[in-house]
């Protein structure tokens, strides 16, 4: 055989071992959809599968992962949002294609948009003055997120010109823009912290979300309230013998949980070698056996504390804290700043918001809560939506997965940072539940 056929099949074997093997299966669990991965090991590649089932807002039920050597391998156990297995075709193929490609392309969901970064003082009424400037200076708001967290705001907003219907790429309107928003995150008493920035930059916004709250640092600030009886519980313990760090994360269950932690240790460069996630009933029990990128265990009590603190807080930020609105309405110049005044003058504040479009139409989810953060008075909600329209504004109960029962299963995960017994027992179990080997007792 001449050499360049040789190269030829030596280039094949490399893209058979670096595109990821999917597999979905129906089969084998009776309560949900088994997505079996593996493939060559990189970093990040944990993260990319993560994202490609919380993305299409998949529940995952369970997860089994190892990748110790250079093979990556794991099952996760898939809902959708009412709890039933996956049935539609076109979204078990969009699956299989999505995780089989080596690196996600997210470059056509915002081209042609602009985006805008916002860090700043969170109170009653921010996001009231930031879309009325927005609508003052023509900027249509296409999507948009919002998250709060420890008296902070993170917000990355999509918009285009509403006279052209393009991007806004003059340099003075940016500036115009940047400053106006600039004075109203400042308000009178956060001079120093409040940040705008203006991009056409592509991005994935929840993981862009992320990095704006780390870079303000929200997991050192002291929570707005101090009551909450459904805090994450985190615990991190170094299994000396065997070299890894060993993090536990009991919780509320919700949808994106697992993307949120993972996302989390993945940017402060840890890689994560074992893991197993279990749901019963609404709370969540995930384990991870991690290292740093460099191969090295958490080294120093300062560190772990730093994990600790923000881990907690990649769980909180997304927290549904306040009743949960949703708006559908035919989409027009000012909308958003209209609806956002309205919550204003009734004293609501709003604790997260997803702000989209389609086909004209308006999409607008929001997380409200009274100006102190309790729950908001049911009469003012009413008066709320009558004010905006009975029709457009509902009130919206959380999906389903959250009031599931316990599943009836054999497994129930502690999380006070107990520590197994040998790497073998680990490894052996992952495989058995990876569907290698058809014991680990």
């Amino acid at each position: 055989m001449e050499w360049h056929a040789c190269l030829d099949e030596y280039e094949k074997l490399v893209i058979r071992m670096s595109t990821p093997r999917v597999v979905i299966d129906n089969a084998v669990c009776p309560t949900a959809t088994l997505v079996k991965v593996d493939s060559a090991r990189r970093h990040g590649i944990l993260l990319d599968a993560v994202q490609v089932l919380t993305d299409l807002n998949l529940s995952i039920k369970k997860a089994y992962i190892s990748s110790d050597g250079q093979w990556f391998m794991d099952v996760f156990h898939v809902t959708d949002l009412n709890g039933n297995k996956l049935t539609d075709e076109s979204v078990i193929s969009y699956i299989e294609q999505s995780l089989e490609t080596t690196h996600l392309d997210r470059s056509g969901e915002f081209s042609g948009l602009t985006a805008l970064e916002l860090t700043g003082t969170d109170r009653v009424g921010l996001l009231s003055e930031v879309f009325a400037v927005l609508a003052d200076l023509q900027c249509n708001v296409v999507d948009a997120k919002v998250w709060t967290h420890n008296g902070r705001i993170a917000s990355l907003i999509y918009v285009k010109d509403c006279n052209s219907g393009s991007p806004i790429e003059d340099s003075q309107q940016i500036d115009r823009i940047e400053a106006r928003l600039r004075n109203v995150l400042k308000g009178d008493n956060d001079i120093r912290s409040a940040r705008t920035s203006v991009s056409l930059a592509v991005t994935h916004t929840e993981r862009r979300l992320h990095q704006m709250m780390f870079a303000d640092r929200d997991y050192e600030r002291k929570p707005i309230l101090q009551h909450r009886a459904d805090s994450p519980v985190v615990t991190v313990q170094n299994w000396v013998e065997r070299g890894y760090s060993v993090v536990n994360v009991q919780c509320k269950d919700r949808t994106k949980l697992l993307f949120d932690v993972v996302f989390t240790l993945t940017d402060m460069q840890y890689v994560v070698f074992h893991a197993t996630i279990n749901t019963a009933g609404d709370r969540a029990y995930l384990e991870f056996y991690i290292k740093h990128t460099d191969g090295t265990p958490i080294s120093s009590e300062a560190e772990r504390q730093r994990v600790q603190q923000c881990l907690r807080a990649a769980v909180e930020r997304r927290a549904s804290e306040g009743v949960r609105l949703e708006l559908c309405t035919p989409d027009r110049q000012g909308l958003l700043a209209d609806v956002t005044r309205t919550f204003r003058e009734n004293g609501l504040n709003v604790t997260r918001a997803e702000i989209s479009t389609a086909r004209d139409v308006a999409l607008n989810v929001f997380y409200v809560t009274d100006a102190i953060g309790n729950l908001a008075d049911p009469k003012i909600i009413e008066s709320v939506r009558q004010n905006i329209g009975l029709g457009n504004l509902k009130v919206k109960e959380l999906p389903l997965m959250y009031h599931q029962k316990a599943e009836r299963e054999d497994q129930a995960v502690g999380v006070g940072g107990t520590v197994l017994l040998s790497l073998g027992s680990l490894v052996r179990r992952n495989l058995y539940n990876l569907g290698l080997i058809k014991s680990y007792s």
